[in-house]
């Protein structure tokens, strides 16, 4: 046996990795052959590879036959690699054949990992190079393209969308795909990923923040397993065909002289927010407008002339009209307004005579000092018709009524019921016989003592407004009021009473009347950012201490931009001056709101003490509101109070004052001040 020390085999087999790691072909076949013989100690040894087909080839001479030696096949996991073959010593023991397997053993493994990671290395080649051409096809592409995972993450950027978007792929890869985005909810953009499979025109932003308009289309990703992965996005630029489509809408759907919506795009919006009103139960109307005097104007001074004053009376019409109601060009100097966000049709009288005003002033075109008004027709969904074409016919007709029957007026309204015309007639006598009440001393101040619960004494008053008519007497607050706040002539109204009040208050001052609180009544209109001035002056101006007035307000005013509600509230109170919170319980108030707001005194509404103590839910509701006036530390006041039965049930609920006419109906002031005397003097 041939002895071979551990080194000599370590050294082999060392020999033998890097043999099969770097070289190839007969260097390779020439090396293993001398590791065999090396290792068997022989003079003659070869590596013989197998043919491509796995047979391995002959020996190139045959053993002499003088010699012995061994021959040991290389396999390794059902593969054949060839085999080894050492020669020329005179024996060879067990011990060389075990040296022998070892030694293929070894080869066979090395050769099959070798051949494993060729073939995985020529693998990643291939994959490399369809990338590579994928790529490439990608990059040629105009369109641009570019893929998501599924939380929206950018996984890769074609050359296109560099061209569209001026963002490099390495600028955009890794990037949450919003970036992309113009004011687009974040919600739909959800909506949208998980769905996929869809194409839209959508608004995307540039690197340079240009805004443009692309075709967005969207296509599932999914992995080998075939499961969603994400979403492949193709985009393309469409700016200049939406921009066409917008110059196409602009002259089918608008006025090409006033840029207001014509006849056909009027008609559109009235169906739609007739169809909106009808599920709603709601009402509407429909203004038609045409200019009185207007065709003196264009025959005497030419089409340039009239043609700008069209311009100018549209923009007039649009800067008196709110956002929501639409007005149209119909025809030459006709123009018709679409109105669909009324509590009452009496209100859109209010907006006729708005742009009748609007017409007040001249127009000063090229030099020329020009004046012309208008003739207005009102027609009422869906009383006068159920669909654009018949109201803007009905209120046509109701338009050329408006010409003819107006006494003589240069400028008429009329509506196309001969019942509604009666209605505004009187309704509008009504408003101008108030402006002239407003400033012609038509108007007066009563007022409604409040009681002291348990000593039945006067603690104060609440000023209540009258209009003592020429011709019908007293009008009742039902009527004026609510006809000023459509009008906007409240706050005018609460102006007056104000300042009527604080007047009164200093003669009673001055007579030696001990001081108690006047409740006054201000709008949700009047509370705004000049209210505290307002009524710093006026108390300055007769010479009143805070302590004389109180304002009342309702559930309402306070339920809009709160922060700047407190804000007045604060500078009120700042003053000396108490705040009342009236019809507590008919509005919408938070409680989380009412502890942050500086007020004195809660008022029971009238329509929660009627039912006492009869009706359950009124003493549930009453009850309830003057708990929490107790736990906030606030007085609490019931109005209306007629009956023994009413007051007896608010003395038990721990209510602090009431007023009504158990005690005392609205009083003159005289009257009221020696009710004012005898009541304390009692």
């Amino acid at each position: 046996m041939f002895l071979r020390p551990a080194t000599d085999i370590m050294s082999s087999s060392a020999a033998l990795c890097e043999a099969v790691m770097h070289m190839r072909g007969d260097f390779l076949a020439d090396e293993l052959g001398r590791i065999a013989r090396s290792l068997l100690g022989s003079p003659f040894g070869v590596f013989v590879p197998a043919a491509p087909d796995g047979e391995a080839q002959p020996a190139p001479e045959p053993f002499p036959a003088t010699m012995v030696g061994l021959v040991q096949d290389i396999v390794c996991s059902g593969r054949r690699f060839g085999y080894y073959a050492v020669w020329g010593r005179p024996l060879y023991d067990s011990g060389d054949r075990q040296h022998m397997s070892s030694l293929a053993n070894l080869t066979g493994n090395l050769l099959q990992m070798h051949a494993m990671a060729l073939r995985s290395s020529h693998a990643y080649i291939e994959i490399e190079r369809q990338l590579s051409h994928q790529a490439q096809i990608l990059d040629q592409i105009h369109e641009s393209v570019l893929t998501m995972d599924q939380t929206g993450y950018i996984t890769s950027w074609n050359k296109g969308a560099e061209r569209l978007f001026g963002y490099t792929a390495q600028e955009a890869i890794g990037r949450n795909v919003l970036f992309l985005y113009v004011n687009e909810d974040p919600a739909f953009h959800d909506a949208f990923m998980e769905q996929g499979g869809q194409v839209m025109e959508v608004r995307r932003r540039k690197k340079s923040g240009e805004v443009f308009w692309a075709s967005l289309s969207l296509a599932p990703l999914k992995d080998l397993q075939g499961r969603p992965a994400g979403l492949i996005a193709y985009l393309s630029d469409i700016t200049d065909r939406k921009r066409t489509e917008e110059r196409l809408h602009q002259l089918a759907y608008h006025d090409s002289l006033t840029s207001l919506p014509n006849r056909t795009l009027l008609t559109k919006l009235l169906d739609q927010s007739m169809a909106v009103a009808q599920r709603n139960d709601a009402s509407g109307c429909v203004l038609f407008i045409d200019l009185n005097r207007f065709k003196q104007v264009n025959n005497a001074l030419g089409r340039r002339i009239g043609d700008e004053l069209l311009r100018q009376v549209a923009q007039r019409f649009k800067a008196a009209l709110r956002d929501q109601d639409v007005v149209a060009r119909v025809s030459g100097d006709e123009f018709a307004v679409g109105l669909f966000d009324l509590r009452q049709h009496f209100e859109s009288t209010t907006v006729a005579r708005k742009l009748q005003a609007a017409l007040v002033e001249p127009f000063l075109i090229e030099g020329h000092d020009l004046r012309v008004g208008a003739s207005i027709g009102i027609s009422v969904y869906p009383q006068d018709g159920t669909d654009a074409e018949s109201l803007l016919r009905t209120a046509d007709i109701a338009m050329a009524r408006a010409k003819q029957t107006v006494g003589g007026a240069d400028d008429g309204v009329a509506f196309y019921s001969q019942e509604m015309n009666q209605g505004m007639q009187e309704r509008m006598r009504l408003e101008t016989d108030l402006r002239y009440a407003l400033h012609n001393g038509g108007l007066l101040l009563h007022y409604q003592p409040k009681f002291e619960i348990g000593s039945d004494h006067i603690v104060g008053a609440e000023a209540l407004v009258r209009w003592q008519h020429p011709v019908r007497g007293l009008v009742p607050p039902s009527e004026f009021i609510p006809l000023a706040e459509s009008t906007g002539l409240i706050v005018q109204l609460g102006e007056w009473v104000l300042e009527e009040a604080c007047a009164q208050a200093a003669l009673w001052k001055q007579a030696g009347v001990a001081p108690f609180r006047l409740a006054v009544n201000v709008s949700a209109r009047e509370f705004s950012a000049g209210l505290p001035m307002r009524v710093s002056n006026t108390l300055a101006r007769h010479g009143l201490e805070p302590c004389w007035l109180e304002l009342e307000i309702t559930e309402s005013t306070l339920m809009h931009d709160i922060e700047r509600v407190i804000n007045i509230m604060d500078q009120i109170n700042a003053l000396g001056v108490t705040l009342s919170l009236d019809d507590f319980g008919t509005g919408y108030s938070s409680l989380s709101y009412l502890k942050r707001f500086p007020i004195d005194t809660l008022k029971i509404d009238r329509s929660f003490t009627t039912g006492l103590p009869g009706d359950s839910n009124d003493c549930a509701i009453a009850s309830t509101i003057i708990s929490i006036g107790q736990q906030l530390g606030h007085r609490v006041i019931a109005e209306g109070v007629e009956t023994v039965e009413q007051l007896e049930f608010l003395r038990g609920a721990g209510c602090d004052e009431v007023q009504g006419y158990l005690f005392s109906r609205p009083l003159a002031a005289d009257v009221f001040e020696q009710a004012l005397k005898d009541n304390w003097t009692a």
